[in-house]
């Protein structure tokens, strides 16, 4: 396993099935990076809500959730960490059903809840280091410009939606891409965005090895620098 000689924090945001987690998840594994998907945290959200017979329609009675006693946490699954409510992380299958889908971005876009989550997920640089890990690595679809900015190493995958659509028909998954696009890349707080001098991967028609082996190549340069922010 390569060792590092700083400890890293890497952004990778993209659109939805642009081969952000298996990306992410094959590099943790690779250079002993906790991995945080935060869109992940933001459909552990949508699920409670979607339980409790909170409508994402209305933004006042999610930030009146939001304010009621919760207690977050992080529940390290092998180099995953999971965010936990109440002591409880939902299992992934979960978190993907085509109820939570249709309703994550648009919770996803509340302010409340981005504010409920940012400082959480910021915090999560200092459990990685807390637990040894040589670095984090970090999806989602706004962590190089809101929540890591300084990230040693911004990424922006991408990929035509045709080819995405099928890759989340292939995981078994049901996604409207376009329209979740759309959604993420239109709303006022953090849209989707390309971060300011982030490294562009097109995944269209690169398998998950190639991908990897071009973002372990920037990795392996950052280990000779001495210019890690974190």
């Amino acid at each position: 396993m390569p060792s590092l000689t700083s400890f890293l924090v890497l952004a990778v945001d993209g659109g939805a099935a642009a081969g952000k987690s298996s990306t992410s998840r094959a590099l943790s594994a690779r250079f002993d990076f906790m991995h945080v998907d935060t869109g992940a945290h933001y459909r552990t959200i949508t699920l409670a809500l979607l339980r409790a017979g909170i409508p994402a329609t209305d933004p006042d009675a999610v930030a009146a959730w939001l304010a009621s006693p919760s207690a977050l946490s992080t529940v390290l699954q092998g180099r995953s960490a999971r965010l936990a409510i109440n002591g409880t992380a939902p299992e992934d299958a979960a978190l993907r059903t085509p109820e939570v889908n249709a309703v994550v971005s648009p919770v996803a876009a509340i302010p409340a809840v981005r504010s409920f989550l940012f400082d959480y997920q910021r915090a999560q640089v200092a459990v990685a280091k807390e637990n040894g890990f040589a670095g984090l690595i970090m999806e989602g679809r706004d962590i190089g410009s809101v929540i890591l900015p300084d990230a040693d190493l911004c990424l922006f995958l991408e990929a035509d939606p045709v080819a995405r659509e099928a890759r989340r028909r292939a995981e078994g998954g049901v996604d409207l891409i376009v329209q979740r696009d759309k959604q993420d890349s239109s709303r006022k707080t953090a849209p989707l965005t390309i971060p300011p001098g982030a490294t562009r991967i097109d995944s269209t028609y690169l398998t998950l090895d190639e991908v990897v082996e071009k973002i372990s190549a920037l990795i392996r340069g950052l280990r000779q620098s001495s210019n890690c922010t974190f």
